[in-house]
């Protein structure tokens, strides 16, 4: 079983909205470690130009564990931590910072 953490890096298969089918894609937990089966995620894209508020490019991207420049991507998804496919890294603090910033800021608790 893996051993996840707050802010740590995965790989997750994305279920399509629609439910018809699912994708591979990174994604980082944003909640704190519980005793529930589903995680709070937040997606991560390799597309890092046109980003709405609130989604940066994440900084030290080599060292977190991603292959390509990436972006973190306005959303929170729930998903059971069975979908989980692996741990790829972890975020660094200053990403930490500006995510943390970002979901206060999507969730109006600032």
């Amino acid at each position: 079983m893996l051993n996840f953490s707050r802010h740590s890096l995965i790989l997750v298969r994305y279920p399509f909205s629609d439910l018809s089918s699912s994708k591979v894609r990174p994604g980082v937990i944003v909640n704190s470690s519980h005793t529930s089966h589903d995680l709070l995620i937040v997606p991560i894209t390799s597309r890092v130009s046109g980003l709405l508020l609130g989604e940066f490019a994440i900084s030290d991207w080599k060292v977190a564990g991603l292959n390509v420049p990436s972006a973190i991507k306005r959303g929170i998804y729930t998903v059971e931590n069975s979908l989980v496919i692996k741990i790829i890294g972890q975020l660094q603090q200053i990403d930490c910072i500006k995510l943390d910033q970002s979901l206060r800021d999507w969730l109006l608790l600032t």
